[in-house]
């Protein structure tokens, strides 16, 4: 994981680029373009993970099957993007670097690990699986393409 205020080399960035583009239906806008996770990664107190196809780091040259944006707050870490390659779903990983940030929220003594995410969204059923449990919602928060409105849920899971 790159600890936060570390400028993150290129191709890790590369490597989030590719998940981010074919994870997130463009028909909510919820990816994050380049500059948006290069700004949050040098001004904010924020990280990221990658997972590879293998469920380790992927090594030098070989592309990523899923990362995570996180940013720590005090004693609460907050999951700000969660995505994994639609080729590589259904395979564990996603439960695999779940479970990697938050042994490294806790090892950072983080009690608590909060997320928002849209309403329907696929991942819900992972992060209840981790233990997180609706704590708010934010009404017609995102619009699709389409003109719907939909409510954004905000989660936590406690880490102690």
């Amino acid at each position: 994981m790159i600890p936060p205020s570390a400028i993150p080399p290129a191709d890790d960035i590369d490597r989030i680029m590719a998940v981010m583009e074919v994870a997130f239906d463009p028909a909510f806008g919820e990816a994050w373009n380049r500059r948006q996770v290069e700004d949050a990664l040098l001004l904010g107190p924020c990280r990221m993970a990658l997972i590879g196809a293998d469920g380790a780091p992927p090594g030098e040259g070989q592309p990523a099957a899923g990362f995570a944006l996180l940013r720590t707050m005090f004693d609460e870490e907050e999951l700000l993007l969660f995505a994994v390659d639609p080729r590589w779903r259904r395979r564990g990983l996603g439960a695999a670097l779940l479970g990697q940030v938050i042994a490294g929220a806790r090892a950072r003594g983080c009690t608590r690990m909060v997320l928002e995410m849209r309403e329907g969204n696929s991942a819900e059923h992972l992060y209840i699986a981790f233990g997180f449990i609706p704590v708010g919602r934010r009404p017609k928060y995102y619009r699709s393409s389409t003109g719907q409105l939909l409510d954004a849920v905000t989660f936590a899971c406690p880490l102690i």
